[in-house]
């Protein structure tokens, strides 16, 4: 199984980018997925996930409102819509699911632990 992330860039403070997570070598309808990123110097932290089946979501508060974690189970993708950017955004965001189907507890949907496949990271960078 390969996740591949894309759609990271350069951007002005204010803008948007659309990030996509395409997995290969099986379909993940059934599991739940999330972002992450990893800013320089600092630990790699959450940011967005989505279980599978219902509309079951969870943001870092310093993302609500701004981004959105969608997927498209068809195309097999993840995508994180990053709306009114902000230079403390600048990061490298990775996309991680979860293999196992059970879904996660609402507390457990942050923690990295919960997620077991992840993508080689996309790098976004806000400008001010």
């Amino acid at each position: 199984v390969q996740l591949q992330a894309s759609g990271g860039g350069l951007v002005q403070a204010g803008g948007s980018l659309r990030l996509s997570c395409a997995a290969s070598g099986r379909t993940f309808s059934r599991n739940a997925v999330a972002w992450f990123r990893q800013a320089p110097g600092k630990e790699r932290e959450f940011v967005a996930a989505r279980r599978w089946g219902g509309t079951a979501t969870k943001y870092a508060d310093s993302v609500k409102g701004r981004f959105t974690i969608s997927r498209d189970n068809a195309q097999n993708t993840v995508y994180l819509q990053m709306n009114g950017l902000k230079p403390e955004d600048t990061a490298v965001y990775y996309c991680a699911v979860r293999s196992r189907e059970v879904q996660p507890i609402v507390s457990m949907m942050s923690e990295e632990i919960t997620y077991d496949l992840w993508g080689q990271g996309t790098e976004v960078t806000v400008s001010s």
